[in-house]
């Protein structure tokens, strides 16, 4: 609600959706308005890292998980013109279009109640809706607290998974308007954890009732798991990320 009445109060061509425990780089605003200049653009985020990457083993995970969402997926998305969530924490959005998708937001259903979380999935599915397109910046650097505690990690992770699937609900009308790609990527996001279930379960079973050890299925896991992980390290030339791979457990 506070951020739809600061949209209407505002005269300026640009919002800036900042979080209250993000930090933005001092380029961060011109940066971002840089990307804003293409009348075709309807918004545009920077790159997440974890402010207090350095307090437990979580938040040096998380700062790698936000390195990966930002520089993989959103940076695939965003060469084929749509990102499909503009993070909350540092977001550009084009004022115009707002206002025309200002009473469609604040008056956001899922199965006839009103939904308080994700609203930053939502409002870039509905610039997309728009026409527009959405896109990453990935020199606009802004740092953000991260949980540093499992539970409230695993909670905001619950909540986060709640939005992906229920705007990709709302948007799977969208995705024949764009690039074949955003939908194998929809696909994935939607369909990965699933299918890693369906993997991990059969395994628990095999162990729980012959006693063996279901190596093929761990095999499988692990070295997808770590050939990700090589990938990422090379890519930033931090042997760190080959860590990342306690976040599968």
């Amino acid at each position: 609600k506070a951020q739809i009445a600061a949209v209407r109060r505002s005269s300026g061509d640009l919002v800036l959706n900042v979080d209250s425990d993000t930090t933005i780089a001092a380029d961060v605003v011109m940066k971002l308005a840089l990307k804003m200049q293409d009348p075709a653009v309807g918004a545009a985020m920077g790159q997440l890292t974890a402010s207090n990457r350095n307090d437990t083993w979580l938040t040096r995970l998380i700062d790698m998980e936000y390195w990966l969402a930002c520089n993989e997926e959103r940076a695939a998305q965003a060469r084929f013109g749509a990102v499909m969530c503009c993070c909350g924490p540092c977001a550009m959005y084009r004022r115009s279009a707002l206002l025309l998708l200002l009473d469609q937001y604040e008056t956001q259903l899922f199965r006839g109640k009103p939904s308080d979380f994700g609203e930053d999935r939502h409002l870039t599915i509905l610039m997309l809706k728009a026409g527009l397109r959405t896109e990453y910046v990935p020199d606009a650097i802004a740092a953000t607290v991260v949980p540093d505690r499992l539970g409230p990690y695993l909670r905001q992770q619950l909540r986060w998974a709640r939005s992906t699937f229920r705007d990709t609900w709302l948007g799977l009308r969208l995705l024949p308007s764009l690039h074949r790609y955003l939908t194998l990527d929809v696909v994935g996001q939607n369909l990965g954890p699933l299918l890693l279930a369906l993997s991990v379960l059969p395994g628990l079973a095999q162990f729980a009732l012959t006693g063996t050890v279901p190596w093929s299925v761990i095999l499988m896991i692990a070295s997808m798991t770590i050939i990700r992980c090589s990938v990422a390290a090379l890519r930033t030339r931090q042997l760190r990320f080959l860590g990342f791979s306690l976040h599968t457990f």
